[in-house]
C-alpha cells in the first residue's frame, strides 16, 4: 500500500512472525536467546514478563528500530507502533508532529516535504520554488495525507474535544500523560494498519480511559501485540499470553484467568525435569568411573569405557532442560518522618486554568487517593505539594514536627518556604495551638524545662552582657600579663619550676613546661593520669641524682 487512497488493507489479515531470534545488550550480555513465537490473524496477544526481561526491546526488534544478532522478523497488513514513551513527551513538538509519527512512513516523509517547500516559499518567491511546492502537495496528496487529516481531525474531536485545525500546532506538552496516550490509540485504531504494537498502552489512562480500551481491543478486528502490567486489561482484552522469562519465550494459549496457575504447573514441570537430568548425568558419570577402573586391569573392559564417555560427552553437550525462573518476592518500605495531626492543608486553592478552588485537610496516617479525569490537574497538584513550580492560588501547607511547611504562592519559586522552628516553649506551644494539635494547652509562664533550662543556667551564670570594647580591651591587658610571665634568658628555675611555670634541669639546662590542666583539652581522669605521670618521673630524676640533660644547643 502507498497511501490510504490506495487499497485498503484486509480486514483481520495482520499477523508478526518472530522466528530463532536473539539479542545482545551493547555490554555483552545476552537478553534474548532464540526467541520464536507467531501472533496469527486477529488475535489480541499480551506480552507479559518482569521488569528488564526484554519486552520493550523485542517490541523494538518488531517494529525495525533495532537490528538482532541472529533471526528474522515478518509482519503483513501494515505495522502501526505506539513506543513506551507516549504520554511524557516533553520535546516541543506538535499536536501534528504527534499523530504524524504514527501514521506510515509515506505520509510522513511526504508531510516532510511539504513542510521544507512551505519554509522556502517564505524566504523567496521564485518560480522554481513554486515549482517545488506544488510538487510538495501533490505527493502529500497521492500519499494521502489529506485524507489522513479528516481522521485526525476526528481523532482530536474524540479524545480532546477540539477540531484538528485548532489543535494541530498546540505543544505536545500542554498535554497530560493521558490525553497523550488516547490521542495516539485513536488515531492507531482508526488508522490503516491492521497489525498493532502497543508498549504499554494503559499507563496515564483514568478509568474511564481504561474501560473504553478494553471494549476497542475487543471489537477490533485488528492483530495486537500489547505490553502491559494491568491484570484487569490483560483477562479481559488478550487472548493468549506470550511470557519473557530468563530469555525465553513461551506462549499459554489460554487468557490470563488461567495464567498463574499455568505457570505454576510449567516451573513445576521444568523442575522434574531438571531433577531427573541431574540423577541421570549422576549414574552416566558413576558408570564412567567404574568402567574407568575396571579398564585398568582389564583390557576387555576398555572398549566399554570409551562408549561410556561418548555418551557422557553427548549428553552434556545436549544440555539440562530449562531453569524454572525464581519467583519473586516484592516488599515496599516506605519510610518517613512524623508529620503534624495535619498533614496537608489546602485553604482556597485553585490551580490557575484547571480546577475551582477548594478546601482539603488530610489528617496524619490516612491514604487519600486523587481521581480524576485525564488532564483534570491531578499530577499539578502533586507537584504543588512537592514543591514544584505550578501557578495557583490560594494556600497549601505540609505539617511538620516543627508546624506547616508553607509553600510559596510564587510560580518562580524552586523551593517551599520553611518558617524558622521555635526556640524556646512558648514558640512551640504557640505553633501547637495554630496547628490544631490534640492536647495543645493555653500558653502558661512556667519554669522552663530541658534545654530551654540549660540555656537559661548558662546565661544567669555568664552575668550581665560585656560591652564589646571592655570585652575588647580585656583581651590585650591578658595577652600582655601572659607575654611577661615568659622566662628571660639565663632564668633558672627552681626544683618545683621557675616563676613562669617553666622547670629547669640544672645550671644551663633547657626548659621544660609544667602540664597545667587547663591547657590541654583532654579529659578530666586524663588530665590527672598525665599530670602525676609527669610529676612523678621528675621527682624520681631528681631522687636517683641524674645528671641533668643539656640543652643540644
Amino acid at each position: 500500500m502507498t497511501g490510504w487512497r490506495g487499497a485498503r488493507y484486509p480486514a483481520g489479515m495482520g499477523h508478526v512472525e518472530v522466528g530463532h531470534l536473539t539479542y545482545v545488550l551493547p555490554d555483552g550480555r545476552p537478553l534474548l536467546n532464540d526467541v520464536s513465537f507467531r501472533v496469527g490473524e486477529g488475535v489480541k496477544a499480551a506480552l507479559v514478563g518482569p521488569n528488564g526481561a526484554g519486552k520493550t526491546t523485542l517490541m523494538r526488534l518488531i517494529a525495525g528500530d533495532l537490528q538482532p544478532v541472529e533471526g528474522s522478523v515478518a509482519s503483513s497488513g501494515g505495522l502501526g507502533v505506539m513506543r513506551q514513551f507516549i504520554g511524557s513527551v516533553r520535546d516541543g513538538s506538535t499536536v501534528r508532529d504527534l499523530l504524524l509519527g504514527v501514521a506510515p512512513p509515506a505520509v510522513r516523509q511526504a508531510a516532510q516535504r511539504l513542510d521544507e517547500a512551505e519554509l522556502a516559499m517564505m524566504e523567496r518567491d521564485d518560480e522554481k520554488t513554486q515549482l517545488r511546492y506544488a510538487q510538495a502537495i501533490s505527493d502529500y496528496t497521492d500519499a494521502g495525507g489529506y485524507e489522513f487529516e479528516v481522521l485526525w481531525d476526528t481523532c482530536t474531536v474524540a479524545a480532546l474535544g477540539v477540531p484538528f485545525d485548532r489543535v494541530q500546532y498546540r505543544d505536545v506538552a500542554t498535554l497530560s500523560g493521558g490525553e497523550q496516550k488516547r490521542l495516539v490509540l485513536e488515531a492507531l485504531l482508526r488508522g490503516p494498519d491492521q497489525t498493532l504494537l502497543l508498549d504499554e498502552p494503559d499507563n496515564y489512562l483514568d478509568v474511564p480511559g481504561k474501560e473504553w480500551l478494553e471494549r476497542q481491543l475487543k471489537e477490533t478486528p485488528k492483530t495486537v501485540l500489547l505490553v502491559s502490567h494491568d491484570r484487569q486489561l490483560l483477562a479481559n482484552a488478550a487472548d493468549r499470553i506470550v511470557t519473557v522469562e530468563s530469555g525465553n519465550i513461551w506462549i499459554h494459549g489460554g487468557g490470563f484467568a488461567t495464567y498463574a496457575e499455568a505457570r505454576r504447573a510449567r516451573n513445576e514441570r521444568l523442575d522434574e525435569l531438571r531433577r531427573r537430568w541431574d540423577e541421570e548425568h549422576a549414574k552416566i558419570k558413576a558408570l564412567v568411573n567404574m568402567l574407568k577402573n575396571k579398564a585398568r586391569y582389564n583390557d576387555g573392559m576398555a572398549a566399554a569405557y570409551h562408549a561410556a564417555q561418548t555418551r557422557l560427552r553427548k549428553f552434556e553437550e545436549a544440555g539440562p532442560p530449562e531453569v524454572a525462573p525464581s519467583e519473586q518476592h516484592i516488599s515496599m518500605r516506605l519510610r518517613g518522618g512524623r508529620t503534624g495531626k495535619r498533614a496537608v492543608i489546602c485553604e482556597q486553592l485553585e490551580l490557575s486554568g484547571l480546577m475551582r478552588p477548594f478546601d482539603l485537610e488530610v489528617w496524619y496516617a490516612e491514604r487519600v487517593a486523587v481521581l480524576g479525569s485525564n488532564g483534570s490537574g491531578k499530577s499539578h497538584f502533586l507537584r504543588l505539594l512537592a514543591g514544584e513550580q505550578v501557578a495557583h492560588e490560594g494556600v497549601a501547607r505540609l505539617g511538620g514536627p516543627r508546624g506547616a511547611r508553607p509553600l510559596r504562592a510564587d510560580p518562580r519559586a524552586s523551593r517551599p518556604a520553611r518558617p524558622h522552628p521555635g526556640r524556646d516553649r512558648h514558640d512551640r506551644a504557640r505553633q501547637a495551638q495554630e496547628r490544631g494539635d490534640e492536647g495543645a494547652g493555653p500558653l502558661r509562664a512556667g519554669r522552663p524545662r530541658g534545654r530551654a533550662a540549660l540555656r537559661d543556667a548558662v546565661r544567669r551564670s555568664a552575668g550581665p552582657a560585656a560591652d564589646p570594647a571592655a570585652g575588647a580591651v580585656g583581651r590585650h591587658a591578658a595577652a600582655a600579663r601572659r607575654a611577661d610571665r615568659q622566662p628571660r634568658p639565663g632564668q633558672r628555675g627552681g626544683a618545683a619550676g621557675g616563676p613562669g611555670g617553666v622547670r629547669r634541669h640544672g645550671a644551663g639546662g633547657h626548659a621544660r613546661p609544667v602540664v597545667r590542666r587547663r591547657l590541654r583539652p583532654l579529659p578530666r581522669l586524663r588530665r590527672r593520669r598525665h599530670g602525676l605521670r609527669v610529676a612523678r618521673a621528675g621527682l624520681g630524676r631528681v631522687a636517683r641524682g641524674a645528671s641533668p640533660v643539656r640543652d643540644p644547643r
